[in-house]
């Protein structure tokens, strides 16, 4: 049987379901992710309500009209409108442009009507169905233009491309019809999840969304890589204009390149309320100067229309993010060769040497330079954190002031440090501590290890420490308990950190286990 996958029609065996066909077709798909089922073209077709026009002098937009009365008008257009593709302008004066002919099965009306600018007439030329034209009206005329007996023979309006209408002539001709798809046409499609459906003839099935990015925003743009885990995305919240993907909200991100927000447009807020917040258009919406558009969706709007709260996207950029750090410096060698891009090593630059720092740190600004530096340190110089997910502010603004909230190795750097005081305190960010409020603070002791946060109590809230045996009385930032929110835990390589001096940095990784 023929069906649709991601818009290419591929022959399947009966019955074969929804795993089987991506299996077969090696199609993207992270588990866990929804997919869009559409039963078949008549079905998406149903519910669109605009049509382009090709010509080779641009295209013009035509809008269904509502009118009951002209149903059998449009039910024979979405029938047939393929029928013009390729056909010339048949006529051009100052009061309309005719397309055609086609034959139909209508039946010719003799009466005389009124017609306005814009109006959208099937006509029968010379009372004979095997003269169909497609009327575009220019200005406002009455005349007899044998339509069938509905609604004046008038299905639609012309809403775009009037100045492309007033230059055809009978030596143009139509290139392409097509159908437009919005948010309101795929509204009735079926997001499934269940990969043991069983697919029908003529169904057509999307797995992923293509991304292609804007390079005019480097920064923005890595932010919306860091918010695409293992090859998908999660949508905090969804309206009829657009999806919201909030994870990252709160990250300060500048100004880069604003754009009018059409639909499919990916845009960054850089600032006001909200700032950091990611968002994927499903309608039209104007250029705003707070918010950086950082990509336009290529392939899959289908599954940006049905997607809803909770729901996980698996997302393809043709671009994938150059992003070196927590690699060896052997496998990025290897992975820059592939990409044609020149590698530097510094730092440790054995093969086994753990990447810390990349420079420039944009996937575009690599790209554009050819060229990347790789700071390396040895892998027993690493330290292994974990981070306790009760402590839902202190984790924020520690993966935050690290830079573990975007990259997979993040900074502290020593801001106290006294051989012998089996404490070590690292800087922290006033501005960003003010909402910490106390929370899972000590109750009897602090073990070594342990990672301990300045909360909001204490003037020098936002500073981090880390204590290099128990204490019973203070935190890890010489706190009291009561000041003291305990943030995580060192897994790996403890024993570095009683070793290091005021300014320099301990780098850290978040474990997976």
């Amino acid at each position: 049987m023929l069906i649709k996958v991601n818009g290419e029609e591929v022959e399947v065996a009966e019955g074969s379901t929804i795993q089987e066909v991506i299996d077969k077709t090696s199609a993207p798909y992270t588990p866990g992710s929804i997919l869009c089922l559409i039963k078949g073209k008549k079905e998406l077709e149903k519910n669109i309500n605009k049509y382009k026009i090709k010509t080779t002098k641009g295209s013009i937009i035509l809008q269904l009209v509502e009118d009951s009365d002209a149903k059998e008008l449009i039910d024979f257009w979405k029938e047939s409108y393929e029928k013009f593709n390729g056909l010339n302008i048949r006529w051009s004066t100052s009061n309309e442009v005719a397309i055609g002919p086609v034959v139909t099965d209508l039946e010719p009306t003799a009466d005389e009507y009124d017609y306005y600018e814009n109006d959208v007439v099937l006509s029968l030329s010379s009372f004979s169905n095997e003269s169909t034209h497609l009327i575009l009206i220019k200005e406002n005329v009455t005349n007899v233009y044998s339509v069938p007996p509905y609604n004046k023979g008038v299905f639609a309006k012309i809403i775009g491309g009037k100045k492309t209408l007033d230059k055809l002539n009978d030596d143009d001709k139509v290139t392409a019809i097509e159908p437009i798809v919005e948010r309101s046409t795929t509204t009735d499609t079926a997001s499934v999840s269940d990969l043991s459906i069983e697919l029908k003839e003529g169904n057509e099935l999307y797995t992923y969304v293509s991304l292609d990015i804007n390079e005019k925003s480097p920064i923005c743009d890595e932010h919306l890589f860091s918010i695409i885990k293992d090859g998908r995305i999660k949508v905090s919240y969804d309206s009829d204009s657009f999806l919201g993907f909030y994870e990252l909200e709160g990250l300060e991100k500048p100004k880069e390149d604003t754009t009018p927000r059409a639909r499919g447009t990916v845009t960054v807020r850089n600032s006001g309320k909200g700032v950091g917040k990611l968002y994927i258009y499903r309608e039209n919406r104007v250029l705003t100067p707070n918010h950086t558009t950082v990509g336009k969706i290529r392939e899959g709007m289908e599954i940006i229309d049905i997607a809803k709260e909770n729901d996980f996207i698996t997302i393809v950029s043709e671009q994938q993010r150059i992003m070196t750090l927590n690699t060896t410096q052997a496998e990025t060698s290897k992975l820059l060769e592939s990409m044609g891009i020149e590698h530097v090593r510094e730092g440790a630059v054995d093969d086994d040497a753990i990447i810390v720092e990349q420079t420039p740190k944009f996937t575009v600004d690599v790209l554009k330079e050819g060229k990347l530096v790789t700071k390396g340190i040895p892998k027993d110089k690493l330290c292994s954190i974990q981070l306790y997910p009760e402590a839902y502010r202190s984790t924020w603004y520690f993966r935050k002031l690290t830079g573990l909230l975007e990259n997979p190795i993040g900074e502290l750097k020593v801001h106290f440090a006294v051989p012998g005081m089996k404490l070590t305190i690292f800087e922290g960010d006033k501005k960003n501590a003010k909402g910490l409020v106390p929370e899972k603070t000590p109750e009897t002791v602090v073990k070594a290890g342990e990672i301990g946060i300045t909360n909001m109590s204490a003037k020098n809230m936002g500073l981090i420490g880390i204590r290099s045996e128990d204490n019973h009385e203070f935190g890890p930032t010489a706190e009291s308990f009561s000041a003291t929110n305990i943030v995580g835990l060192v897994c790996s390589n403890f024993e570095i950190i009683e070793k290091l001096k005021e300014g320099e940095i301990l780098y850290v990784t978040e474990s997976m286990s």
